[in-house]
């Protein structure tokens, strides 16, 4: 099965890798139905049943079915909350651009154009501009302040996610999603887990990089 294998920050998707005891490097399965784990397994089948194919997230991530079963709740939980799926996928993207996650920002950006988010918004989220919607733009503002300074946004994003609307219930709803795409995110850096190529058209490299 492919392996993601990881040095000294740099990883690399080796389809003829196996695990070897003596090896200096980490080696990440990308699990398949058939190579996860008992508490993995049937929840990559229930993926692959849902959406047709089995994102390489889940397939790495399946190598720790706790860690599996918490993103998928959180996911889940971040669905039900009283952010809109716009909102929601403005909260995803700009905390996968804060945080310089290519997979994640490759794939929101194809989940958001599913959501029916303007290809405009979601242009400007990639390259990390400000949104021409208000209330919006404090809504990227303030989940990038949560971000980039640790938990820590400046009053004046707080307040103007007030001032444009966003209940204390959203306020604290906006963690949850950034909880969430943090742990992804840290996934990735970690593994760098191959981008699957349902996502490979939306591509995208920090800009820091290019």
């Amino acid at each position: 099965m492919p392996c993601v294998r990881w040095s000294g920050g740099t990883a690399m998707t080796d389809p003829n890798a196996t695990a070897d005891p003596a090896a200096t490097t980490l080696q990440f399965r990308v699990h398949t139905i058939e190579t996860a784990p008992s508490g993995s397994a049937a929840i990559l089948a229930e993926v692959r049943r849902t959406t047709g194919f089995v994102p390489n997230l889940y397939a790495v991530m399946a190598g720790a079915p706790s860690l599996l079963k918490g993103y998928l709740a959180l996911g889940k939980l971040f669905d039900e909350s009283s952010l809109t799926p716009l909102e929601q996928q403005v909260v995803a993207l700009t905390a996968s651009v804060s945080n310089a996650c290519e997979y994640c920002v490759a794939a929101h950006s194809v989940i958001a154009g599913m959501k029916r988010v303007p290809e405009e918004t979601v242009r400007q989220l990639r390259e990390g501009h400000a949104l021409d919607d208000s209330r919006l733009e404090a809504l990227r503002q303030f989940t990038a302040g949560l971000v980039t300074r640790r938990g820590h946004p400046t009053a004046d994003e707080v307040a103007a996610m007030r001032a444009a609307g966003f209940r204390e219930a959203q306020v604290l709803e906006v963690i949850l999603g950034v909880g969430m795409k943090t742990i992804s995110n840290y996934m990735n850096h970690l593994v760098h887990t191959p981008l699957d190529t349902a996502f490979s058209a939306a591509a995208w490299v920090p800009p820091s990089s290019t």
